[in-house]
């Protein structure tokens, strides 16, 4: 488990202090926590300002095929009998999705709640997979928001049920027009089932951008996400008093 906490305010400026969006940030197949933190330090420094990260690790170690190398990669789930893993793969199954829920469901309950939650690539497709749970009211916790990075529809057959009524979560989708690995149609099959996404494509490939325009995207969709966080909070106080 690894937080953002390296925008600490001193003392002084305590008193202005304003609550950030916590997001929950889930890494791509092969990657971990830390791993995915190291990778996305550009993203990390443009959303500071309005976000803490907290990243987790999936719970499925996967298997070096080549036998060598002791890069920790680990998967949310593997669908294919064989424990590997490709987001082409449809109609596979969906082996240790079960461990997944129970890992999420665990970090919520000790660090959360959270605001929203964050994926690249098989993350982004296990949030896309959280969305839908939470919009047939399946998950013991709630979330507001959520980002995808190379986002794309399970293809497990388990998964199907999930993708059958429009998700009304507002969300943010990232994608590379040149992106092999999940082309950007695959994205826009995601895209589709929610009610009013916001969409920023790069022309790059299958990695988590962030300069330019795409930055904005970001920006814009957290502040926007920020300025709700910081009105509710202001009602709460106020029906407090």
């Amino acid at each position: 488990m690894h937080g953002d906490n390296s925008n600490e305010s001193p003392p002084e400026q305590v008193k202005n202090f304003k609550p950030k969006l916590k997001i929950l940030a889930f890494h791509g197949y092969r990657q971990n926590a830390t791993l995915f933190r190291g990778k996305i330090g550009s993203f990390r420094k443009a959303v500071s300002k309005y976000a803490q990260l907290v990243f987790v690790s999936a719970p499925h170690k996967v298997l070096n095929e080549d036998g060598g190398g002791d890069e920790d990669g680990r998967s949310w789930w593997f669908n294919a009998e064989d424990n590997t893993f490709s987001g082409k793969c449809l109609g596979g199954p969906a082996i240790g999705f079960e461990d997944t829920l129970q890992l999420v469901e665990n970090v919520v309950q000790d660090y959360g709640p959270f605001d929203g939650l964050m994926g690249f690539s098989q993350g982004a497709c296990l949030v896309g997979l959280l969305a839908g749970m939470q919009q047939k009211g399946y998950l013991p916790y709630t979330f507001k928001f959520a980002i995808f990075a190379s986002g794309f529809r399970s293809g497990s057959l388990v998964h199907k049920g999930f993708y059958d009524e429009e998700i009304e979560l507002p969300s943010l989708h990232v994608y590379g027009e040149s992106d092999s690995i999940i082309p950007k149609e695959m994205s826009e099959s995601l895209i589709s089932l929610f009610t009013k996404p916001v969409v920023a494509e790069h022309s790059g490939g299958h990695y988590v951008a962030c300069s330019g325009s795409i930055k904005d995207a970001y920006l814009d969709f957290l502040h926007e996400k920020h300025q709700d966080m910081l009105e509710e909070d202001n009602c709460r106080g106020q029906n407090n008093k």
